[in-house]
């Protein structure tokens, strides 16, 4: 049975913050190296669209948008975070959490959804092609982790909702 997803709340973030740190952890996951309190992951991230998968009382992944400027140009675009558990990779919580975080943005005014993903984080990039994302291109070089240098793929999902046309 796939695990419940709900809208994430404060009571969530220590679960939440245990999967964002098992992803840091594999250095594949982000240029972040700590997690943030709550105060400040909440700050950075939109209101909506922000989900965890429920697994028997625990989160067993989390997925939210971020914007991507303060511009109001900008206003529907966001950038996606999808982070799974260890030990719920491989059964389906990446891609019904990142089905149900496209729903959200939509119903929320979101037309384009941007995604940065290490080149050698091959599963989370397969996640995101499999839902509509395409690749737009190599960001070379773009920061440092941990004092090495690391390209990111940028990958992209407009949405097909005729009200963004």
């Amino acid at each position: 049975m796939m695990p419940a997803i709900v809208p994430m709340q404060a009571a969530h973030w220590s679960g939440v913050r245990r999967i964002y740190l098992e992803g840091i952890a594999t250095g594949n996951a982000t240029f972040q190296t700590g997690a943030p309190e709550w105060d400040a992951w909440d700050a950075g991230h939109h209101v909506h669209s922000r989900l965890v998968s429920i697994d028997r009382d625990v989160v067993a992944g989390w997925a939210a948008l971020s914007p991507v400027s303060a511009r109001p140009v900008y206003a529907g675009v966001a950038e996606v975070s999808v982070y799974v558990a260890a030990s719920h990779r491989g059964h389906g919580v990446g891609g019904a959490l990142l089905d149900a975080l496209i729903r959200s943005a939509e119903q929320n005014g979101i037309w384009t959804l941007q995604a940065g993903i290490f080149p050698e984080n091959t599963a989370s990039i397969a996640l995101h092609e499999r839902h509509g994302f395409r690749t737009v291109g190599r960001r070379e070089r773009l920061g440092r982790l941990h004092g090495t240098w690391r390209d990111v793929m940028l990958l992209e999902r407009r949405s097909m909702d005729p009200r963004y046309g």
